[in-house]
C-alpha cells in the first residue's frame, strides 16, 4: 500500500477507537503492538488491535454508517500508538478529522486550526494474525451473552495458579450451552437454551468482559469457535480471543441433588443486610454467620476482635428443616445474590460445613450459584 489519507467524522472515528482500545497492552514487548493499525482501502477504513491474546477488527465504512463522513483520498496504512492517538483524535475540537501519512511513517492530524504531527510504525511491522473465522458458528442475543458474562464472569479465579479456572467455561451439546466458573470457593453456572454444534471451550475471563462492552448496543452477536479460539462479530466488528489450555475441572458432581434447609428469602433485604457489616472484617474477610430456626427467626451477624461486631434480625418469606448455624463469606453471597433477578430468591442447604446453592424463585432455573461455607469457631 503506499501513504494513506483519508477524512472521516472524528465523534465515529474516536468511538471506533477506544473500542479498538480494548486489545491493547501499554507493555507489550512488541512495540507496534501498543498502537492500532489503520488501513485505508477503496471499501473503507480498517482498524486492528491486539495483544497477541486478545485481537480487534473493526470494519468503517459509509454504506454501514452514513453519518461516518468518510472520504478516503489515498489507500494506505499506518500503525499509530494508541495512547497518542486516542489523545490526538480526543483533543481536536472539529466535526470531521483528516489523517495524513506524509513522510514515511510521520502521520499528520488535522481538525478545525489544530495539527498534530506523530511518528508511527510501518505496517509491514505489525505482527500478522490468522483471523479466519472457525467453521462451527452459531447466533447468540447481546442480551443474552451480556446477561450470561454479568452472571457467571465474577466467579472465576484471578489467581494464575490454576490458569484454566480464570475463564468461563462454555460445554454445548447442540441444544444449549452450559457456562461454569468457579474459583474453587464459588461456582456460577448458567444454562443457555440455543442451537450450537457441540463443543467445550474455556474463554478468559477478561475477554468476556471486553466483549460486553465491545459490543454494547448490538442486537445479535455471531459466534464462532474452535479448539484454539473463539469469535464474535457483530455491526462490523470482529473481537477473537485465544482459548485457555487444559481440561476443566467436572463441577457437576460439586452440585448438590438433595437438601435438608431451604429458604426463601427477600433478595433485597439479604443484600442490605450483608452490606450494613460489610466494614467488620477479621483478618481482612468478610465472614457472615446466619443462624436459622424459622421464618420469623433468622439472623445474620459478624464479629472482629479488632473491630467489634454486628446482629441483625431478618423475617423470610419461609423457612423449612432443622435449625441451622452456617458462616459464609458475606461479600461471596451479596455477588451471587446481585445476579439473581427474582424479588424473592430460594438457597438450599444441606449442611454446615456444606455448599449451599442459590437459584431464583420460580420456574428460571437456569442460572444457579453455589458457595462453599466457612468453618468459625464462635
Amino acid at each position: 500500500m503506499s501513504d494513506l489519507n483519508f477524512k472521516i467524522n472524528r465523534n465515529r472515528f474516536l468511538t471506533a477507537l477506544q473500542n479498538n482500545a480494548r486489545a491493547i497492552s501499554a507493555n507489550s514487548p512488541i512495540p507496534a503492538l501498543c498502537g492500532i493499525l489503520i488501513e485505508a482501502g477503496d471499501d473503507g477504513l480498517t482498524l486492528i488491535s491486539s495483544d497477541a491474546d486478545l485481537y480487534i477488527r473493526t470494519v468503517l465504512s459509509n454504506t454501514d454508517d452514513e453519518n461516518l463522513g468518510l472520504s478516503i483520498l489515498d489507500t494506505g496504512s499506518i500503525v499509530i500508538d494508541a495512547r497518542y492517538l486516542l489523545e490526538i483524535v480526543k483533543k481536536i475540537d472539529s466535526e470531521d478529522i483528516s489523517v495524513e501519512v506524509i513522510d514515511g511513517t510521520l502521520t499528520r492530524f488535522t481538525g478545525g486550526k489544530a495539527e498534530f504531527k506523530i511518528n508511527g510504525y510501518r505496517a509491514s511491522d505489525y505482527p500478522q494474525t490468522d483471523a479466519s473465522e472457525p467453521e462451527n458458528s452459531f447466533q447468540l442475543a447481546y442480551k443474552d451473552l451480556s446477561d450470561l458474562i454479568n452472571e457467571t464472569v465474577f466467579a472465576a479465579s484471578t489467581k494464575e495458579t490454576r490458569q484454566v479456572l480464570t475463564g468461563v467455561n462454555f460445554k454445548s451439546d447442540g441444544t444449549q450451552i452450559i457456562c461454569t466458573s468457579t474459583d474453587s470457593y464459588r461456582l456460577a453456572r448458567k444454562i443457555l437454551t440455543v442451537s450450537a454444534p457441540e463443543f467445550n471451550v474455556t474463554v478468559p475471563a477478561r475477554s468476556l468482559n471486553e466483549v460486553k462492552g465491545a459490543f454494547a448496543g448490538c442486537t445479535d452477536i455471531h459466534v464462532a469457535v474452535s479448539d484454539r479460539k473463539i469469535q464474535f462479530q457483530a455491526d462490523g466488528i470482529m473481537l477473537q480471543s485465544r482459548l485457555l489450555e487444559g481440561a476443566y475441572p467436572e463441577t457437576e458432581r460439586l452440585i448438590p441433588k438433595e437438601f435438608s434447609c431451604e429458604l426463601v428469602i427477600n433478595r433485597e433485604a439479604l443484600i442490605r443486610a450483608i452490606e450494613r457489616s460489610s466494614f467488620i472484617k477479621s483478618d481482612n474477610i468478610f465472614v457472615i454467620r446466619m443462624q436459622m430456626n424459622s421464618a420469623q427467626d433468622i439472623s445474620i451477624s459478624s464479629k472482629s476482635q479488632e473491630i467489634g461486631e454486628s446482629h441483625e434480625d431478618l423475617t423470610a418469606e419461609s423457612y423449612t428443616g432443622l435449625p441451622l448455624d452456617i458462616s459464609f463469606s458475606g461479600s461471596y453471597v451479596a455477588e451471587a445474590a446481585r445476579t439473581l433477578s427474582s424479588e424473592n430468591i430460594h438457597i438450599s442447604f444441606t449442611g454446615e460445613m456444606k455448599p449451599f446453592v442459590l437459584t431464583n424463585e420460580g420456574e428460571d432455573q437456569s442460572l444457579l450459584q453455589l458457595v462453599l461455607p466457612v468453618r468459625t469457631y464462635n
